[in-house]
């Protein structure tokens, strides 16, 4: 599903990520993990696009997404400090990506329910304000 290929990031003179091939499978949950600088950010950044590798390829689902841009990836990224907007609800910020893809009220309803109940989060949870929330539930 997600290949880098011989990848490499430079800024400048640095080289932040030095030959780096790596596969993970469909419905493989995978972790990076690792000291502060050793490069899973700027591993993650290079995969949704808002960093682009000085060298080798990038594939998601076989199709070639080193040159192309953010937006049309469909993929998103978790960010260590939450990225919640403080005054919507939790069904807000579930919805918010899928109203930006503009996407049907019923199928914005149906994929947040489907979502919820994935990470263990009941109707009630989702009327909430997100700082009603447990850190872990955020």
């Amino acid at each position: 599903m997600i290949d880098f290929k011989d990848i490499q990031i430079k800024f400048d003179n640095f080289i932040a990520i030095h030959h780096l091939s790596l596969h993970v499978k469909k419905g493989e949950f995978f972790t990076l993990l690792g000291p502060s600088g050793c490069g899973k950010t700027t591993t993650l950044r290079s995969l949704t696009g808002f960093i682009s590798p000085t060298k080798g390829k990038i594939y998601i689902d076989g199709e070639d997404v080193t040159e192309k841009p953010v937006e049309k990836r469909n993929i998103g990224m978790v960010f260590q400090s939450y990225a919640l907007f403080p005054t919507m609800t939790v069904y807000e910020n579930i919805a918010f990506g899928l109203k930006v893809n503009k996407k049907s009220k019923q199928e914005i309803k149906d994929r947040v329910y489907e979502l919820s109940k994935i990470v263990d989060l009941d109707e009630s949870h989702l009327h909430k304000n997100v700082s009603e929330l447990s850190g872990g539930q955020q």
